[in-house]
């Protein structure tokens, strides 16, 4: 059972549960099998282990999953430093962010064919966890600033030749990789701006979004509020509160069903939950204090949030590898301010 407190207004973490988060991390980021890895092969050179492909992000199953993995740890050592797991938390991070596996990793993001790779949700969750290193002072973000050098080239160099945003419900989704890197701080101003003016034109007038037809059966982003998620870090309240009522009239939501959390993909319903908790409370911190909107958003966010995390249990790891990073997210309220 997760100590979890479900307040009135927001969630909040005990002791308990960043330890269990931090366990599941720990279990994870240097687990280097089982692996599903997205890897074009250029030669017969490129058949290596993960571990050789991508030094730093070899575990948790894939290469996102594992920096967002390594945030995990990042986030709870920062806001738990005394914590019993924190030491373990600096010694993982420093086992696998050196000059030498980071070296290895631009190297490995740089080469031909692979101008796609992680684009955008490792990337986005990569600049996350440079983002948390850069915050809280921690030495290892000077060794692992030429990766996230490398991944705002790749995002600055895309974003402009992106014609049309991408509305999926996984990894390719454009809007939650949006809201990600704007939170991260990474690349200076120019490149927020940038981001921004992306957001702006990909869903300014974006009108009447299909909640109804949420969720199909493998997301773990809603495309609906993963949108207004992105656009609230973009408009102030009073144009949000204008353009959200315009974008998404219907706010009727249930907690998504999981069948199977054993099938990694049908789990995928579990992270959904997750994250519509926090984008429902990001959606509500938008709004001006006085709209009634919020009640409503809230009470949404708290009921996705009691389901999601009952789900983090780390009993299937091909189902699981990655829910306690969803879970911390949610609970710290990293997204909202």
């Amino acid at each position: 059972m997760l100590h979890v407190l479900l307040a009135a207004a927001t969630l909040s973490l005990d002791p308990a549960a960043a330890d269990r988060f931090a366990s599941l991390a720990l279990a994870c980021v240097h687990k280097e099998y089982p692996n599903k890895i997205a890897h074009t092969l250029q030669s017969d050179d490129d058949v290596r282990a993960p571990r050789t492909l991508t030094p730093a992000f070899y575990g948790c199953y894939d290469w996102h999953s594992s920096v967002h993995g390594h945030w995990l740890l990042a986030r709870l050592a920062r806001l738990s430093p005394d914590a019993p797991f924190a030491a373990k938390a600096r010694a993982a991070l420093a086992r696998s962010i050196t000059p030498e596996t980071i070296a290895a990793e631009v190297v490995y993001l740089n080469r031909s064919g692979r101008a796609s790779f992680e684009r955008p949700y490792g990337l986005a969750w990569l600049l996350q966890l440079t983002g948390e290193l850069r915050e809280s002072n921690d030495p290892l973000y000077a060794t692992i600033k030429p990766l996230e050098d490398a991944a705002v080239d790749r995002l600055r160099t895309w974003l402009p030749k992106l014609s049309y945003p991408v509305r999926s419900g996984e990894h390719s989704q454009t809007a939650f990789a949006l809201g990600l890197i704007l939170d991260s701080g990474a690349g200076g101003d120019e490149f927020a701006k940038l981001v921004r003016e992306r957001a702006r034109v990909f869903y300014g007038n974006d009108r009447n979004c299909p909640v109804a037809y949420e969720p199909s059966g493998e997301d773990f982003l809603s495309p609906c509020l993963a949108e207004a998620d992105a656009m609230r870090r973009v408009l102030p309240p009073n144009e949000f509160a204008s353009w959200l009522t315009k974008f998404m009239p219907a706010m009727t939501l249930q907690p998504a069903v999981v069948t199977d959390p054993s099938d990694p993909k049908l789990a995928h319903l579990d992270g959904l939950n997750l994250s519509r908790a926090w984008m429902l409370e990001g959606i509500a911190s938008g709004l001006p204090k006085n709209d009634k909107r919020r009640g409503t958003l809230m009470a949404a966010s708290q009921a996705h949030a009691k389901t999601g995390l009952a789900s983090v249990t780390g009993e299937h790891y091909e189902g699981g590898h990655w829910l306690g990073s969803f879970a911390t997210y949610l609970i710290t309220r990293r997204g909202v301010r």
